[in-house]
């Protein structure tokens, strides 16, 4: 895995939002993902790219449609990796008190 492309491809707002979005709905078109944004077709193309080249997305024809999926493994294998290195209990514990300090219940 290149924890360089996913941590670049991780770094964009607009990338997490669609990785967001196809969390929320999987398999969703291009014109599905674009529905609501206020970025353009053009620039959505080129940002599922990136989350492509990483191997964030992957995409399946159906028919004349193309359909975008989310790929959790290299976020999954990041969090092991770099959160195992910081004992993954101690960050839990600093997260919990993190959000409770800040009254932020619903996660």
């Amino acid at each position: 895995m290149d924890d360089d492309a996913v941590f670049r491809a991780l770094a964009d707002a607009s990338r997490r939002q669609l990785l967001d979005r196809l969390h929320e709905r999987n398999g969703q078109t291009l014109t599905e993902l674009c529905d609501g944004l206020d970025i353009s077709r053009q620039a959505v193309t080129k940002h599922l790219a990136v989350l492509e080249a990483a191997n964030l997305v992957a995409t399946r024809r159906q028919g004349r449609e193309k359909r975008h999926f989310i790929n959790p493994v290299p976020i999954g294998e990041m969090a092991r990796r770099w959160i195992g290195k910081f004992e993954r209990s101690r960050v839990d514990a600093l997260l919990d008190l993190k959000r409770s300090l800040e009254g932020d219940s619903h996660e």
